[in-house]
């Protein structure tokens, strides 16, 4: 090698420039990423919220709900919208006053498996006892006048709509409840109160 080859420069390698702009590349798909993710966390859509607790079974109309703008991200679709909101719609599960509305919540109301009945307890219930509480409905049955059989479930899950309680009535009086119940159990329900058997309404466990 001549000193005339050792003064001229050596071309750069191509692996070098490579990988130069890889990590350049990096540095973009890393920015790109965070402002795509804080991009998305901005972005609300309205969707409705319950004015009420609203029980299986109720009608969903408008009134019974608002619009608020919430961010989901990869959850939306999963709420109502006011372009969901259609006539004729019923919660199929409990919504909780102040709770956002999942689609799943609500259905048609001619594929509604439950209905309300108007029922009356034979002792009062729980102050704990109010809208959206969930109750166990139990019947002793009648054998004569001022006799009962032993109690029994009559039905295992109702949901309560609303309670009057009666306080005119010594040593803690009765209640009215309105309570939805499954359509299968609807038979047994009136049978029983046609029959004048002893109707309580006791909350399950871990009733609110």
């Amino acid at each position: 090698m001549t000193a005339l080859d050792a003064a001229r420069p050596r071309p750069r390698a191509f692996w070098g420039d490579a990988r130069f702009f890889l990590g350049i590349l990096l540095v973009v798909a890393s920015v790109a990423g965070v402002w795509f993710v804080v991009s998305a966390s901005r972005q609300t859509v309205p969707v409705f919220a319950a004015n009420r607790t609203i029980v299986p079974g109720e009608s969903v109309s408008k009134g019974d709900l608002r619009l608020v703008d919430v961010a989901l991200g990869t959850l939306e679709g999963s709420y109502l919208t006011s372009e969901a909101l259609d006539e004729g719609l019923v919660a199929t599960r409990t919504v909780e006053a102040g709770e956002l509305v999942p689609s799943s919540a609500v259905g048609a109301a001619a594929a509604a498996a439950t209905t309300t009945v108007v029922l009356r307890s034979t002792v009062d219930v729980p102050a704990s006892v109010d809208a959206g509480t969930v109750v166990e409905v139990w019947e002793a049955p009648l054998i004569e006048r001022g006799s009962y059989d032993v109690p029994r479930i009559l039905v295992a899950d109702a949901t309560v709509v609303s309670v009057t309680r009666d306080d005119s009535m010594m040593g803690g009086g009765a209640a009215a409840l309105e309570v939805v119940i499954p359509r299968a159990d609807v038979a047994g329900v009136l049978a029983a109160m046609a029959d004048e058997s002893a109707l309580s309404v006791v909350p399950t466990t871990g009733a609110r």
